[in-house]
C-alpha cells in the first residue's frame, strides 16, 4: 500500500531573474523517502493562479529544470519542480543518470507515486487554484508527466518535451482526462517510430484530445541550450524547436485555463 503525503518544510529562499519571483526549496515525502522539490512563484500576485508541475530530465532536479520553473513563474504561474530521485540528487554522467531513471521507472507505483506526491503539494499551495493545474516534463520528465495523465490524475493539460513515449493499452489511455501536447524531435533516434505509432494508436482509439508536434531537424534534448557541450551522440539544442514548443505550451495553457 502506498503511503503518500507531503510534508512541507521550507529550507531555502532565493530570488530569480525577476525581482518579484521567489523560489523555495521544499522537502516532502513519499513512502518514507525525502524528496526536495523546487517552487517558483511571483509573490507580487495576490490572487490564486494556475499551478504547473515540472518534472526534470534524467539528470535530476538540476539548474535547467529550475530555470524553466522561473520562466513559468514569470508567465504568471506557480511552478513546482518534482524531485523524482530523492534528496535532490543530480548527476552529469549519462550512465549514472540512466541508472537513476531506470530505478524509478521499473516500479510504476513508485514512479507515479513520487510524481503524485509533488502534484498534491502543488495543489495545496495557497497561491494555487487547485482546479487549474498542468504537468510538463523534459526527457524522463516528459514520460513522467504522461504517466500522471495515464493514472487519471485531475489535470487540465500535460506537455511532454522530447520525452520517451509509453505504449499504453486503450483502457489506460481512456483514463486520460486532460489535453495532451507532445513536443517531439523529428530526428530523435532515442524514440523508436514503432513506439510513436503504438502510443498514438492507443490515444486515437481512446479518443484522447492530444496534439503531436514533430519538429524538423530536431533531435533529443532540443530544448536544452548548451547540451551540445556534453558531446553525446543524438543530443543537440535546436533553437527553432525550443521556441516553437514553448509557444505551443503557452497557447495550450491559455486555452485550458481560460486566459486571454
Amino acid at each position: 500500500m502506498r503511503k503518500l503525503f507531503a510534508l512541507v518544510v521550507i529550507v531555502g529562499l532565493t530570488g530569480t531573474a525577476s525581482a518579484a519571483v521567489k523560489t523555495q526549496v521544499i522537502d516532502y515525502k513519499f513512502d518514507g523517502i525525502t524528496l526536495k522539490g523546487f517552487l517558483a512563484f511571483d509573490e507580487a500576485v495576490k490572487e490564486k493562479r494556475p499551478g504547473i508541475l515540472l518534472v526534470h530530465e534524467w539528470w535530476g532536479l538540476n539548474d535547467y529544470a529550475k530555470k524553466r520553473a522561473g520562466m513559468l513563474a514569470e508567465l504568471g504561474y506557480v511552478a513546482f519542480c518534482a524531485d523524482m530521485y530523492g534528496d535532490g540528487k543530480t548527476t552529469e554522467h549519462p550512465k549514472e543518470a540512466g541508472a537513476m531513471a531506470t530505478t524509478v521507472r521499473k516500479n510504476v507505483e513508485v514512479w507515479r507515486g513520487r510524481a503524485e506526491a509533488a502534484l498534491k503539494l502543488l495543489k495545496e499551495r495557497p497561491e494555487v487554484d487547485a482546479k487549474k493545474t498542468a504537468a510538463i516534463g523534459y526527457c524522463f520528465g516528459g514520460s513522467t508527466a504522461l504517466q500522471l495523465a495515464l493514472a487519471g490524475n485531475d489535470l487540465s493539460a500535460v506537455v511532454s518535451f522530447h520525452g520517451a513515449l509509453p505504449t499504453p493499452s486503450v483502457d489506460d489511455a481512456k483514463k486520460i482526462t486532460c489535453k495532451v501536447l507532445i513536443c517531439h524531435g523529428a530526428d530523435d533516434a532515442f524514440i523508436p517510430e514503432e513506439n510513436i505509432k503504438k502510443f498514438r494508436s492507443a490515444l486515437d482509439e481512446a479518443k484522447v484530445s492530444y496534439q503531436f508536434e514533430s519538429y524538423p531537424d530536431a533531435v533529443h534534448s532540443f530544448t536544452v541550450k548548451g547540451i551540445d557541450d556534453k558531446g553525446l551522440k543524438g543530443i543537440a539544442y535546436n533553437e527553432a524547436a525550443d521556441k516553437k514548443s514553448w509557444e505551443q505550451m503557452q497557447t495550450l495553457f491559455k486555452s485550458v485555463f481560460g486566459q486571454k
